[in-house]
């Protein structure tokens, strides 16, 4: 019976070596047979990981914590991806300048559950406050399955049903490429407020108890993501074929330019100071509560594949 691994967002660049890793046959190179699919949002994908009806996830790292208990019963194996990774895009005729949050004040923002405590804690950060100050909530059509958030946020953003999304790359650049959207904040390369840099990442996530119990199948799970990620790095055109199974056409044709771009942040490696800030970020939102070790979020016992 195949391997299942959920991503929360299909036609995007965040979760790209999760894809790459099945489709370009690095599953299968490590004895593994595995499938990609679909489950949105976050939440849920973790939830569904918890109840066993996934074997592996790939998403925020921050987001376990809305299914595991202060990390009791998974382990992030490696990043997907490091820093956070979305995209904070609003109308083009607002003119709003890179980086001004204030820009956010009285407009209706779209943001999935899960990325949205980013985009409300670098609020908070600022002074603005979330729930008074932004009309934050889901955007318009995303309610179904096989539906990408991001390219969704770029047709209501299109369609005038939003003012703004918090989404990931590829309805980031829809939205700009259409002429109706700009970007207010690139939140992986700095653009955010301090700190916000490494308030989550993208990670793969296993349960603890199939790591208790099969360590081996973890182990070329995790070797199966590195080699997409060494892949992807060395020759982003090979995401095409990844993509063609799963995104629409036009898509398609834009990823690899997009996973060009990001590159340089396909690293598996997961350095104490990130989980850390992981988990104060955790703390932060709420959702982590005490002291958490390295050792209570990683599974250490893979870091030699990094």
């Amino acid at each position: 019976m195949p391997l299942r691994v959920a991503i929360p967002d299909m036609v995007s660049p965040s979760y790209f070596p999760a894809i790459a890793a099945v489709e370009l046959g690095f599953f299968k190179k490590e004895g593994l047979d595995a499938t990609i699919e679909l489950l949105f949002p976050v939440t849920k994908t973790y939830e569904a990981l918890r109840d066993g009806i996934v074997d592996f996830v790939g998403g925020a790292a921050h987001a376990p914590l809305y299914a595991f208990k202060n990390w009791a019963g998974c382990k992030i194996t490696c990043a997907l991806s490091q820093h956070m990774y979305w995209f904070l895009i609003v109308r083009k005729n607002l003119n709003a300048k890179l980086g001004d949050l204030t820009a956010l004040k009285g407009l209706r923002i779209g943001a999935a559950p899960g990325p949205v405590d980013g985009l409300k804690r670098m609020l908070t950060a600022v002074g603005i406050d979330p729930e008074r100050d932004v009309k934050i909530g889901p955007v318009p059509g995303t309610a179904g399955a096989g539906v990408s958030f991001g390219v969704a946020a770029a047709k209501a953003l299109e369609e005038g049903k939003l003012d703004g999304f918090w989404a990931n790359g590829m309805g980031a650049e829809i939205a700009i490429r259409n002429g109706i959207g700009t970007m207010l904040l690139d939140a992986r390369r700095g653009d955010g407020p301090q700190g916000a840099l490494d308030y989550t990442f993208a990670a793969f996530v296993a349960t603890q108890a199939r790591i208790d119990k099969e360590p081996e199948v973890v182990a070329a799970a995790t070797r199966a993501i590195i080699g997409a990620q060494k892949a992807l790095k060395a020759d982003p055109s090979c995401a095409t074929k990844a993509a063609q199974k799963h995104f629409p056409a036009f898509e398609t044709g834009l990823i690899a330019e997009l996973i060009r771009r990001d590159a340089p942040f396909y690293d598996p490696a997961i350095s104490a100071a990130k989980i850390e800030a992981l988990n104060a970020f955790g703390r932060n939102m709420g959702i982590l509560t005490g002291a958490t070790r390295f050792e209570d979020v990683v599974a250490t016992q893979f870091k030699k594949l990094w």
